[in-house]
């Protein structure tokens, strides 16, 4: 015999012997009950006096039911538990006060309380592991999961093909931007792509052209893409050559005045 077989049938037979227990309990102590209610003026009525009873059993079994319905779905009823408690204290003193009978209190034995507390108390103690065993067989039972997505209708369209062009192809930037720093932010400014240098005749007459024109020595060297120690040394030459370079600005005022 396997293990998952033993435990089985060790689950099984512990599920009959609760049911039997809980079943044999609960009629023990109701059955007392109703001995009791026919003692204290129900006696006239059958039917009353042993309906009698469920107004307190009844509670432990909806209380228990509740309890488990609350359990599945991870939460605590109090009522539930308020309920089962009045119905399972309420049945467990009565079935002890009701030992008395016509019999002075004082000249009954000890025994005779613990007996009449027995049925109760193990009617509620079996039914709770009646529920815990019910409690733990839902859990453990796998639930199907149903496929809620819509099913997908096929459906087939004659369409003729089309030709997709690629995207057409981007060219790459000619400069990167530079990242300046302002106030802790940083600020995108394109770089100048750098001025292409011009030959030895166009750089001369750019230089000459700079110093007619009065421009410093830094602009004539940007302007004519040569170092400013060149451009220094025509801008001498030309000085020494053609007199002191004309002051920027000084061309246009001398159009004006002509």
């Amino acid at each position: 015999m396997t293990k998952e077989r033993i435990e089985r049938v060790s689950l099984i037979a512990a599920g009959v012997v609760i049911v039997a227990l809980t079943a044999l309990a609960f009629w023990l102590s109701y059955a007392h009950l109703a001995e009791v209610a026919g003692d204290h003026g129900l006696a006239v009525s059958g039917a009353r006096q042993w309906a009698w009873p469920a107004t307190l059993d009844a509670f432990i079994v909806a209380g228990e039911l509740l309890m488990l319905r609350a359990g599945l779905q991870r939460r605590t009823d109090h009522w539930a538990v308020g309920i089962t408690a009045a119905g399972s204290l309420g049945s467990i003193a009565l079935n002890v006060a009701g030992v008395t009978g016509a019999r002075d209190a004082a000249t009954v034995p000890l025994l005779d309380y613990v007996v009449a507390a027995v049925p109760p108390t193990a009617a509620l103690l079996a039914f709770g592991v009646l529920m815990r065993q019910i409690h733990t067989l839902v859990e453990s039972t796998p639930v199907a999961v149903l496929d809620t997505e819509p099913p997908v209708v096929a459906t087939t369209v004659d369409t003729a093909p089309v030709e997709v062009s690629p995207p057409p192809a981007l060219d790459p930037a000619p400069v990167e931007a530079s990242s300046l720093v302002i106030c802790g932010g940083h600020l995108e400014i394109p770089a100048v792509p750098p001025r292409p240098r011009l030959g030895t005749e166009a750089a001369r007459a750019a230089i000459e052209q700079a110093w007619r024109d009065g421009l410093s020595i830094r602009e004539a060297a940007r302007v004519s893409t040569r170092a400013p120690s060149q451009v220094q040394r025509v801008y001498a030459t030309l000085d020494a050559d053609r007199g002191p370079a004309p002051i920027q600005g000084q061309t246009e005022l001398d159009v004006i005045a002509a």
